[in-house]
């Protein structure tokens, strides 16, 4: 799937005046030739206008001008980059639209936001887990002819031999030779686990994602390093794998919560993971948060409008895309940037689905 956004997301009108409905001819994708059959010159003249050459008079340019504009033609991507071997358009490339893409998808259209560039998001349709190297393929049909660079968001790989510059948010294997944008994952973990203990909980589990993921590694590290600093043993068997899919740890929540003595608190890898807990524990009767208290991570919308509201880590995902964007816009003027990785702050956002144990 791809979508094309113009540079400001507006939609193009013409201001008032007589309005001339274009023949059937003229529906659909218009030609450089329709341009020229209805301001009755030729196609060389309507070239030169596009492209600024002289040998056309004011009078003439300001005719097609108004055609152009009227006809809603606009020169291909292709084109445009065989032409002066810029685009400016920049691609953002996900595995697939779901709410972690989508928010650095807005972070991404808020960075080009008044830069002249335009935005085209390519999704390569399918599951991570089978898919392993979509970077190269997404990148090889979209770099050169019809984007002047790119955000990976989420890529399985780094090591992609490209025409242009590439940005990377949250690579699975963490920091690379690519420049990056990724959330202080370890710093997160502690501080949700933190808050369980804060309130009282002692026996915590976790619901873990995937095991290839640097992000999942970090968030799980995390979780050992603040039991550990509690004097709290960790207990293998609370931590069963989510793979941050939603049918995984609905799986997991339930292992945890059938235990003979379940945790009081389970700290999810991700918000997927945590609202498929929420999901289990209501079907098994736990009152959250009366009797488990369940946190998250992402912050995506939807942990909020969550039954009750998710206590959750916040990453700034929106701002992960806004930085990685900015990274690249920098890089396609060949200017420097300040460092080839960032990681960004995490935080605790306490909303009603944690409380102290009950007695």
């Amino acid at each position: 799937m791809t979508l094309h956004t113009s540079r400001d997301g507006a939609a193009v009108g013409t201001a008032p005046g007589p309005q001339i409905v274009p023949s059937p001819a003229l529906r659909g994708r218009v030609t450089m030739q329709q341009v020229a059959a209805e301001a009755g010159v030729s196609i060389s003249t309507v070239s030169k206008v596009i492209n600024g050459r002289y040998g056309v008079s004011s009078e003439t340019v300001d005719h097609v001008t108004r055609v152009i504009e009227r006809l809603g033609y606009e020169a291909s991507l292709v084109a445009r980059s065989l032409r002066n071997r810029r685009t400016n358009v920049v691609g953002v490339l996900v595995m697939d639209f779901e709410p972690f893409s989508t928010e650095v998808l807005k972070g991404v259209a808020d960075a080009i936001h008044g830069s002249g560039y335009e935005l085209i998001a390519y999704s390569a349709g399918g599951h991570v887990e089978a898919q392993v190297g979509w970077e190269r393929r997404s990148l090889s049909r979209l770099m050169g002819s019809l984007v002047d660079g790119a955000v990976l968001v989420t890529p399985t790989v780094t090591d992609v031999q490209t025409d242009g510059p590439v940005v990377a948010v949250d690579p699975h294997t963490g920091p690379s030779g690519l420049p990056s944008v990724a959330a202080d994952n370890l710093q997160g973990a502690r501080l949700a686990v933190e808050h369980l203990l804060a309130l009282g909980h002692t026996r915590v589990g976790m619901i873990t994602g995937r095991s290839d993921l640097a992000s999942a590694q970090q968030r799980e590290q995390g979780y050992r390093e603040a039991l550990a600093t509690a004097g709290l043993p960790v207990d293998e068997t609370l931590m069963p794998s989510g793979g941050f899919e939603p049918e995984l740890a609905r799986t997991a929540a339930r292992q945890l919560l059938s235990l003979p003595t379940p945790p009081t608190a389970i700290f999810a890898a991700n918000d997927l993971s945590a609202l498929a807990t929420l999901e289990v524990a209501r079907e098994l009767g736990f009152d959250v948060p009366g009797r488990l208290s369940v946190v998250g991570f992402d912050n995506i919308p939807e942990s909020a409008m969550a039954e009750p509201p998710l206590t959750t880590v916040q990453q700034q995902i929106r701002r992960m895309g806004q930085e990685a964007t900015e990274m690249l816009l920098a890089l396609i003027a060949g200017e420097e940037t300040t460092g080839p990785h960032r990681t960004l702050d995490t935080s605790v956002v306490v909303r009603a689905s944690t409380a102290p144990p009950q007695p």
